[in-house]
């Protein structure tokens, strides 16, 4: 982007080790969840491996160790191309991929799911790779890709959240939709849907470049999603709704990157 070259290695070796470690904290979600009684037999989204007994909790804790384990030896070459500040992220990463759901202050059981994922899987991906490539500190530029690409991705999470409220609620989890109501919920997902859009259409006036408008595509597929969770009891029908979701997070993806190689 503006230059920078890429570099092909870094960059699978950099997607292979965050891929690990969200596997990591899936696994980790997956056995502690399970543990703490918010999976159950009234689950309404996929099938947990814990929860329905497919694995022991100590196995699928096992599972999340090695993942953790193969995040950090992938990533030996991005330490050795970028030194300690690697290191510092890959650690920081690690030890949140448990403290999601679990240790002391388990943050998506304090309605910090939310903000972990702006956080880990925006700001944290975005400007880690870009420092990656670059070897630079972030502009701008980066940090609002970073807040769109977090923003999409809370989405997921929030839609997950208020099809689960009811069973959350029962075990305690007190996730936002849990604390301040399905009305909030439904407002937070219109945010984390058509604000990056509002920040595409900005961006490309800032930078003066109108290809930065194409990720601004995926509104149709927001407002879809909008007036879906708007108008549908939580349920099973929500897993529909993430689907959609994730599909405006790789089309969000896919354009932005058309967009950088065009600019």
């Amino acid at each position: 982007v503006f230059g920078t070259a890429f570099h092909p290695g870094l960059f699978f070796a950099t997607l292979a080790s965050c891929l690990c470690i969200q596997v990591a904290t899936n696994l980790f979600n997956d056995a502690i969840d399970s543990k703490k009684g918010a999976d159950t037999e009234r689950r309404l989204g996929p099938v947990r491996v814990t929860a329905s007994g497919l694995l022991t909790p100590g196995a699928v804790m096992a599972g999340a160790l090695a993942f953790c384990g193969l995040a950090a030896v992938i990533a030996i070459p991005l330490i050795q191309a970028r030194g300690w500040p690697i290191v510092a992220i890959g650690v920081v990463s690690l030890a949140m991929a448990y403290a999601y759901t679990g240790g002391p202050f388990p943050l998506a059981y304090r309605g910090m799911g939310e903000l972990f994922v702006i956080l880990f899987f925006g700001f944290v991906a975005v400007l880690g790779a870009w420092f990656v490539q670059s070897g630079e500190g972030p502009s701008l530029l980066q940090w609002i890709t970073g807040l769109q690409t977090g923003l999409y991705s809370s989405a997921l999470i929030a839609i997950n959240n208020l099809r689960d409220i009811d069973e959350d609620r029962q075990s305690n989890k007190r996730t936002l939709a849990v604390r301040f109501g399905m009305r909030f919920a439904r407002f937070e997902i219109a945010l984390f849907c058509l604000v990056p859009v509002a920040l595409s259409v900005g961006l490309s006036w800032g930078v003066r470049q109108p290809w930065m408008l194409l990720p601004a595509a995926t509104l149709p597929l927001g407002l879809v999603i909008v007036r879906k969770v708007n108008g549908t009891e939580p349920g099973r029908s929500f897993n529909r709704f993430l689907a959609l979701s994730a599909l405006q997070l790789i089309a969000y993806a896919g354009l932005m990157t058309i967009a950088f190689a065009l600019i």
